[in-house]
């Protein structure tokens, strides 16, 4: 390649980056900016002084609102109609250390404009940009508070005819851009459609590595600013439980103090009763004043349990506070969120290394972009985005497996040398007649990774049953050099102990750790656990059941008419049973996902890439683990991250056939021979479509109202930000 032509590339990108660039200030300073342009003959001529207050609102004596009565919780101010923008000012809030009441800062507020009712907004005292809205009138706005009795919220007053300031924000130019940027990359014309994915190139590992750089740097300084500000994340009320959401680290505390239960206070009375886990006797014991009785703690004969995977334990809590110790006496607090976060950071790069690793044995003359598309789908398709939201003690045992999974399937990937072996690919290995060497290094590796699901989320330890089709071969070749007695036991015995002694390095202490807690090395405690019932002795209703299966794979979004315009759907079970609240279905939230059920009907084109029997067992254990979770658990977002990782890989080869049907081919430039190139464009486009409104999609969920750990309720300020730049 000439010196010439990157100088010529940029010259041909150069109008269309132009364009873009044009495109993007135009949406920012017209579209996002329409209420300043439409205000700008704002007569402002209204005074906060002369708003009139309902009687259910009173002055307390730092000047801020208290409601006495929601039903006539408003302001009124007048209007001349010639803005249809109105401002809330806020007065001043108490100095916190000084102040006996706790000033709310986000408030539901709902705007009616002379006799029309307006919609319910959010706003934040601390995003200024929130406290704009529109309220077009011409006689006057009436500002109702929806906010429960005893709440102080700092309004000065509500102004109407207000100029809506200009705002012009890089995180809406930078958002705009990075989906330019996909566009461009993944656009059918682009050149990535002939660049082939080579992870020997030195500018393909780098171009990975700087896209890795963004969310490694993002994770650190969030890892650093959580643990640096954190704290005991402990609620209680009278005659309520005790909300602790700090268990790993108490699981760190106890094994480092040399027991395995959790130091942890238990009352008398709790201790003496004869059935602890009957939601009758925990009531009675409750509304006697009985504390502390910890929330979904595990309690078994007179100790505090947690019944989540302790590996997270081990190797982040346990050393965080061992570490911490040398200058904090007894060490400080790790936040589960810097495990979730670090966790799901390996993930990322390990199962990115994944995909990669396995289209590239399937296709050796896959795209570029179409990688980028697989590594994408694998992403959102697999549920990650649930963990990286949701960074509480729940998802600390998810995330490390998924991490681990991920990891320890890469390196099985890299234990053969593949369909097309570089030379010298078999030195060190074990080697077995008529099948691929083994990396007895990577074999080990991987079953170390995959066992240590066995810690962490159990139910990931299934994917120990993808090494049987992925190394069939060298199984049938032993077995059969067995049988003619052409291989010595002990040289048959080397990869069959490269996998197990690994796994029992680990599972072994951790069976040790269940028999010391529970008396059996397969309980985990999850019957003991305080929750909503007697985990004992309830099992999921059996009516419950297909209704389970059908609402994980195809709840259908419901949407709404503002921001972020989709909620959490209806479910409907004819009996009780468990459910946490959900935007989707699989399916529905990641369409792409669909394309693993054609799977089972491509085996002729499939059976020459040799991970045909692989991707068929990943879609029945996915099943299995479904059924599994259903009966068992009942219907989680986070549960479909048990079983979503292996509809995705096995929806990606599939993708990549679609979006390259000559992959199967020897050349990268040989043609398509039904389709023509119009129609793989056109084809191309349709996935990549679908491909940026699911990453829309998923992003929007994070903002939906009703989810567990929702936005509006964690970081009130950014949600009423981002909800802002909608109200045009």
């Amino acid at each position: 390649m000439s010196s010439s032509t990157p100088r010529l590339s940029l010259q041909r990108s150069l109008p269309g980056l132009l364009v873009a660039l044009v495109l993007i200030l135009l949406i920012e300073c017209v579209g996002f900016n329409l209420p300043f342009w439409t205000t700008l003959g704002a007569s402002t001529d209204s005074a906060a002084a002369l708003n009139t207050m309902g009687a259910g609102l009173k002055r307390d004596r730092y000047g801020m609102l208290e409601v006495t009565d929601p039903t006539a919780a408003w302001l009124e101010v007048k209007a001349d109609g010639t803005s249809a923008y109105a401002r809330i000012d806020v007065s001043n809030m108490p100095n916190a250390a000084h102040a006996d009441v706790q000033p709310t800062t986000a408030v539901l507020v709902r705007a009616d404009s002379d006799t029309a009712v307006g919609k319910t907004v959010f706003v934040s005292t601390q995003s200024p940009r929130s406290l704009y809205f529109k309220a077009p009138a011409s006689l006057s706005i009436r500002l109702w508070i929806e906010e429960p009795i005893g709440s102080h919220i700092p309004f000065h007053a509500v102004r109407a005819n207000v100029r809506v300031p200009f705002d012009f924000s890089w995180e809406r130019v930078a958002a705009m851009a990075l989906f330019v940027l996909l566009v461009a990359l993944w656009r059918p014309g682009s050149r990535l459609w002939k660049v082939p994915l080579d992870p020997s190139s030195r500018w393909q590992r780098a171009s990975l590595v700087a896209l890795m750089i963004p969310f490694a740097v993002c994770t650190a300084i969030t890892v650093f600013w959580q643990a640096a500000g954190a704290s005991p994340l402990v609620f209680s009320s009278p005659h309520g439980y005790v909300y602790d959401f700090d268990q790993y680290d108490h699981v760190a505390q106890a094994l480092l103090n040399g027991h395995v239960w959790l130091d942890l206070p238990v009352p008398q009375q709790l201790a003496q009763a004869d059935l602890p886990h009957d939601t009758a006797v925990r009531s009675q014991l409750l509304a006697d004043g009985v504390t502390p009785i910890y929330w979904d703690y595990a309690f078994y004969n007179g100790h505090w349990y947690s019944y989540f995977g302790v590996l997270p334990a081990v190797l982040l809590f346990m050393p965080y506070r061992a570490i911490t110790s040398l200058w904090v006496d007894g060490g400080l607090l790790l936040p589960a969120s810097v495990s979730v976060l670090i966790t799901m950071f390996g993930f990322l790069v390990f199962g990115s290394l994944l995909v990669l690793r396995l289209i590239r044995r399937m296709f050796p003359n896959v795209s570029v972009a179409a990688a980028s598309l697989a590594v994408t789908l694998f992403v959102f398709g697999s549920n990650s985005c649930y963990l990286w939201f949701r960074t509480n003690f729940y998802s600390v045992p998810v995330a490390a497996s998924m991490m681990f999974t991920a990891l320890g399937l890469w390196l099985w990937l890299g234990a053969t040398p593949g369909r097309f072996p570089k030379p010298g690919a078999h030195v060190g290995s074990w080697v077995v007649d008529g099948a691929q060497p083994l990396s007895l290094r990577h074999l080990a590796g991987g079953a170390l990774c995959i066992a240590a699901n066995f810690g962490c989320r159990p139910t990931f330890t299934l994917a120990a049953l993808l090494g049987f089709p992925l190394f069939w071969p060298q199984i049938t070749s032993l077995v059969a050099g067995l049988k003619a007695r052409t291989i010595p036991w002990r040289r048959a015995l080397r990869a069959p102990a490269a996998v197990l002694v690994p796994a029992l390095v680990v599972v072994a202490p951790l069976m040790a750790y269940n028999h010391a807690r529970f008396g059996s090395v397969f309980d985990f405690g999850n019957n003991y656990q305080m929750t909503v019932t007697d985990m004992t002795r309830f099992t999921q209703p059996m009516a419950n059941f297909m209704p389970t299966m059908i609402y994980y794979l195809f709840i259908p979004l419901r949407t709404i008419n503002t921001f972020p315009y989709i909620g959490t759907s209806t479910v409907v079970f004819r009996e009780w049973g468990y459910f946490e609240p959900m935007v989707g279905g699989l399916f529905i939230t990641c369409p792409l996902l669909l394309l693993a059920l054609a799977v089972p009907f491509l085996h002729k084109r499939l059976r020459a890439t040799g991970y045909w029997p692989t991707l068929i067992t990943m879609l029945a254990l996915a099943l299995l683990l479904m059924v599994f979770d259903g009966k068992t658990a009942g219907l989680g977002w986070r549960y479909m991250c048990d079983f979503a990782w292996m509809v995705s890989l096995a929806a990606i080869p599939v993708m990549v056939m679609v979006l390259q049907p000559a992959t199967l081919s020897s050349s990268m430039t040989h043609a398509p021979r039904v389709r023509t190139v119009v129609a793989v464009r056109c084809i191309r486009a349709a996935i990549v479509l679908v491909m940026l409104a699911t990453i829309v999609l998923l992003i929007l969920t994070c903002f939906v109202v009703g989810r567990s750990d929702a936005l509006m309720n964690n970081l009130p300020s950014l949600y009423a930000t981002v909800s802002a730049w909608f109200r045009l």
